[in-house]
């Protein structure tokens, strides 16, 4: 009797056992859901299997969603709250947003990018041989190479040739120059005091100086409807210095890739491109930030691989596995090329390098060695939808690098998906 007893409390201690971890597994899937999930038109939220089974599923009856199978379709615009349930106790609610569908078409062409500087940068300084011995005057005042000189006595600079007149004024004058430069965004205020150059009429501030800039990239993607456009995925910054150079003006032509330097281990490899410096501006420059340069094109651009609008995958959406890039490596052909997307973190907030991806295909293997400089921006595409840019190389091994999502470029370039503004079915590229 009293092994029968112990036999049936045993057994029920196992049974409890089993409902306890099992409801447990459903209880944390359920709250792992995200509280908010942002589709487009015509997405398919799948459920994981662990909130499938055994998890009662509600939504309004009016829902934006359609449901089929394990998966939930986004029919139509609009808001609604998904109720997850675990023996008629909810459990956990979650709002899902659904966007009109919005499409862009992804570049790949190889630019030039020529910029005009907002003020004029420092960039290093000389001494000047002066009757009384070498000094630096400009050393002396307290600017700092990276700084930006935007005004001098009140008056604003916008190119190197600005600076001469006042120069010419201070030798005359013998008074000092008061100049306003932008030093990591705060304003910061100089006396420097110009001095006469031994056996010359000539007097110096000590200062090299550059007003303009120019490199090479790749072309991300561009809005036909608004002609906005995006590139690189990361800012330009000054070769000398390391600070980023502040945009007040720019064009993007298109560049030539003449050769590829490859990239080994602990030198990344380089495209060696070109373009004439009387080219024809194909879009402007407005914006030099963290996610990469933007403004217009002035003509629409084909890479006569995927010339019409395709979708974009939030940065929730985006999975590991297989994708493909499209970059430029000899003369203007742009090439699409097989990458894996190793790791790819769901981002609330813009940040970059939001994707890790490695080269796998071995044409593009062979002929660069894997991500190479020249090659940031070239657009990453995965499910036929464009997902970011790649934007870094490992240094230790240059077939992986870095990527940021799309969804940051779309918002530095002003175009509000959210608000859908720009949410506009789009047409081929002329």
């Amino acid at each position: 009797m009293k092994k029968l007893w112990f036999k049936r409390l045993s057994a029920s201690l196992f049974l409890v056992i089993v409902l306890f971890f099992g409801i447990k597994y459903h209880l944390f899937s359920c709250l792992t859901m995200p509280n908010e999930t942002i589709l487009f038109v015509g997405d398919q939220l799948e459920i994981p299997k662990g909130v499938r089974e055994n998890t009662a599923i509600e939504v309004s009856a009016h829902s934006v969603l359609e449901k089929a199978k394990t998966k939930w379709t986004a029919k139509r615009e609009g808001q609604t709250d998904m109720l997850l349930s675990i023996g008629g106790f909810p459990i956990k609610k979650m709002s899902v947003r659904v966007l009109s569908d919005f499409t862009v078409i992804p570049g790949g062409q190889s630019i030039g990018i020529r910029m005009h500087t907002k003020g004029v940068l420092v960039v290093g300084f000389h001494t000047v041989q002066t009757s009384k011995g070498r000094v630096s005057p400009a050393e002396q005042s307290g600017i700092r190479i990276g700084d930006t000189i935007t005004h001098i006595n009140g008056s604003r600079v916008e190119k190197m040739e600005d600076l001469r007149p006042f120069i010419v004024e201070s030798g005359q004058n013998g008074q000092a120059l008061f100049l306003t430069v932008l030093r990591k965004n705060e304003q910061v205020k100089c006396k420097l005091q110009p001095v006469q150059e031994k056996n010359q009429s000539q007097f110096k501030m000590g200062l090299y100086i550059r007003d303009r800039a120019a490199g090479i990239g790749t072309l991300t993607f561009y809005h036909p409807t608004t002609m906005k456009y995006g590139a690189l995925g990361h800012m330009i910054s000054d070769v000398d210095t390391g600070e980023p150079i502040l945009v007040e003006s720019g064009e993007i032509v298109r560049s030539t890739v003449n050769s590829i330097q490859r990239g080994k281990e602990g030198t990344p490899g380089e495209k060696l491109a070109s373009f004439q410096s009387q080219a024809t501006k194909i879009g402007e420059v407005q914006k030099n930030t963290p996610y990469g340069v933007y403004g217009e094109l002035t003509e629409g651009m084909k890479n006569h691989i995927i010339d019409k609008g395709i979708p974009i995958a939030l940065s929730a959406q985006v999975h590991k596995g297989k994708a493909q890039i499209l970059t430029v490596v000899e003369n203007e052909k742009v090439e699409a090329f097989d990458v894996e997307i190793v790791r790819s973190i769901p981002q609330k907030n813009a940040a970059t390098k939001g994707l890790v991806l490695k080269i796998v295909d071995e044409r593009l293997l062979k002929k660069t060695g894997g991500i190479v400089q020249g090659m940031s921006g070239s657009p990453i595409i995965q499910d036929g939808k464009l997902i970011g840019a790649v934007t870094h190389v490992f240094v230790n091994d240059p077939t992986m690098g870095y990527g940021v999502h799309v969804e940051w470029m779309l918002k530095e370039a002003g175009i509000d998906i959210y608000g859908n503004k720009a949410s506009i079915r789009l047409e081929t590229a002329s």
